[in-house]
């Protein structure tokens, strides 16, 4: 079977981060500026290769002074490490959903993490254009990748939660 290439449609994709705030409320951010690409047999995402590429810089949370804290040294230091990136290492099918493990780097530092891939179905534009649409969902815990920083609070607990919850619309375009 051929290869085909697939590359993210960026008008019509999103990625989302949401963290526990104060453990009673939740914050939800996004990057704003990201590419993935995409490589399968045909159209079967099982085994599929998968590369993504995030912009610290674009990191939007809709609080300038939060924004501007989370790409210091303190969290994502994005003069140092200026990119999330992510790279496949296995694509398998579980019922209509895929399970994608492959490392992630953050900050410098690289682990394993595992999404759920949610198959939207393949569908073709009114200009001809063949789309791919999956809905991303995973967990890490960003002490892994070195973003410690947290304040202990008077009430108990830390004021930032470990876990990050990874959310995402991804809609690829099939290569020519």
């Amino acid at each position: 079977m051929a290869t085909t290439k697939w590359t993210l449609d960026p008008t019509h994709s999103e990625l989302q981060f949401k963290v526990k705030h104060l453990m009673i409320t939740t914050v939800t951010g996004s990057l704003k500026s990201f590419t993935a690409d995409l490589t399968s047999e045909g159209d079967e995402f099982e085994n599929a290769e998968i590369s993504f590429k995030g912009d610290i810089d674009s990191l939007d949370t809709g609080n300038t002074d939060r924004d501007t804290h989370l790409k210091s040294a303190d969290f994502f230091d994005a003069e140092q490490f200026a990119h999330i990136e992510f790279k496949s290492t296995s694509v398998e099918k579980d019922g209509g959903d895929y399970i994608v493990k492959g490392d992630l780097t953050i900050k410098g530092k690289t682990n394993p993490a595992k999404l759920i891939a949610e198959f939207g179905g393949i569908a073709t534009d009114p200009w001809g254009n063949t789309k791919a649409g999956f809905t991303l969902s995973g967990k890490i815990n960003r002490s892994d990748f070195g973003l410690t920083w947290n304040a202990a609070l008077e009430t108990g607990g830390v004021m930032v939660s470990e876990e990050v919850r990874i959310l995402g619309e991804l809609q690829f375009v099939k290569q020519a």
